[in-house]
């Protein structure tokens, strides 16, 4: 399998409010970016959203080095703890609702084709691929003021 490295950011201005993602896709010597955003969103929406769109743009299964400085969305994969608010009916084990539960699931859908390999990465420091991501979700939703 390829292993591709994948950065991913995402930003909104008021909780909810208009939101922004990017992402940053690589492989070898290629690279890409995508972004986009909506217009009355969350953080967690849109940091969600730009994992799930940059592992649909893969065109096979692969090995994905996850790269993101959302503790909630490395966390909720890496500690299992999607999964088991999926197998509780998206009832997180403090008993209250799981949010984003749509985005959640098509995220675990994803984990199941690909192989992927979780690293959080401190926001807004000196990582130049995950400072492009937030760049690139900022102007998006910088589009919806």
């Amino acid at each position: 399998m390829k292993t591709v490295t994948i950065y991913t950011d995402g930003a909104c201005s008021g909780n909810p409010g208009p939101g922004g993602w990017g992402a940053i896709l690589m492989y070898g010597e290629h690279k890409k970016e995508l972004s986009g955003g909506e217009a009355r969103t969350t953080n967690n929406r849109m940091e969600l959203t730009a994992v799930i769109t940059a592992l649909e743009a893969l065109r096979e299964p692969c090995v994905v080095e996850l790269w993101s400085d959302s503790k909630y969305v490395i966390d909720g994969l890496s500690k299992g703890w999607a999964r088991g608010w999926r197998a509780r009916g998206w009832v997180k084990s403090d008993k209250k609702p799981a949010l984003n539960p749509d985005l959640w699931e098509r995220l675990l859908e994803l984990e199941e084709t690909h192989t992927l390999r979780y690293h959080w990465v401190k926001g807004h420091a000196e990582n130049e691929f995950n400072n492009r991501c937030d760049e690139m979700a900022v102007a998006e939703s910088r589009k919806f003021r």
